[in-house]
């Protein structure tokens, strides 16, 4: 039996690096998925991809409406929401902070901000619910960055967003942790995901420098391979990892070490 056998999961920005992942992960481990993500085509791409019972749902996090939705539909198609893994995020342009555009930092904001305070706003009501009626509460994995709890040059707008996702994680355990509710952040440095190929692409150099100067503080001297992040994002989803709340657990190659 599964780790997640039959429970009800949530995942935001299912179809990217992390997301995709995690959603393979989740359903070989017996879960039932709910999956969003902007990309219609995409996202049913990869429900059909799945072995597992999924409902998706497609919108912008940026938006209310869809953190209440999904959770709705958690509802009704499964009865409950056990685990939800807010994983949607952007990246922002690599320059400094006067150079970011004003109208890319709102968004940046909107998303990576605002999408997880909608989300929480939603879930935590849910899982507390059930813990009064069933004693079975829930689980929420906010994924940060490395970005949100140290300086990120060049990447400010980004940094002050996850800053703020730490920020709620840490608010929403202290106000939720007698409620059946743990709520946790994972903090990882640079992955192999489209943000990192988008700046070997901006950078102009061979893969190789690119990465070298990319990770030039981090004592591991590489950036993360996907699975490496998603093995921290399930630890802190999974039910048996039961007194850990509040945490923002780094998944950095020791750049927080120094």
């Amino acid at each position: 039996m599964g780790r997640f056998e039959g429970l009800a999961v949530l995942v935001t920005g299912a179809s990217g690096g992390f997301g995709r992942r995690v959603c393979e992960r989740l359903a070989k481990d017996g879960a039932n998925l709910v999956l969003s993500d902007q990309d219609p085509k995409q996202l049913e791409k990869l429900a059909a991809s799945l072995d597992a019972e999924t409902v998706v749902l497609c919108g912008d996090i940026a938006g209310e409406e869809l953190s209440e939705s999904l959770v709705k539909l958690a509802v009704e198609r499964f009865g409950r929401l056990d685990v939800a893994v807010n994983n949607a995020g952007i990246a922002q342009s690599f320059v400094r902070l006067a150079q970011v555009p004003s109208d890319e930092a709102r968004r940046i904001i909107d998303i990576n901000l605002m999408g997880v305070f909608y989300a929480m706003k939603h879930q935590l009501p849910q899982m507390e619910r059930q813990h009064r009626q069933t004693g079975r509460g829930g689980v929420i994995v906010n994924i940060a960055s490395v970005a949100g709890l140290v300086g990120a040059e060049r990447l400010s707008v980004y940094a002050a967003a996850k800053h703020g996702v730490v920020g709620l994680t840490r608010s929403a355990a202290a106000e939720y942790s007698r409620k059946g509710v743990r709520v946790n952040a994972v903090c990882p440095a640079y992955a192999r995901t489209a943000m990192v190929n988008d700046f070997v692409k901006i950078a102009g150099k061979r893969e190789a420098d690119a990465i070298a100067e990319l990770t030039r503080g981090v004592p591991m001297k590489r950036v993360a391979e996907i699975d490496e992040v998603v093995e921290a994002i399930l630890f802190a989803a999974d039910p048996k990892n039961s007194f850990m709340t509040g945490h923002a657990l780094s998944v950095d190659g020791g750049t927080t070490a120094i």
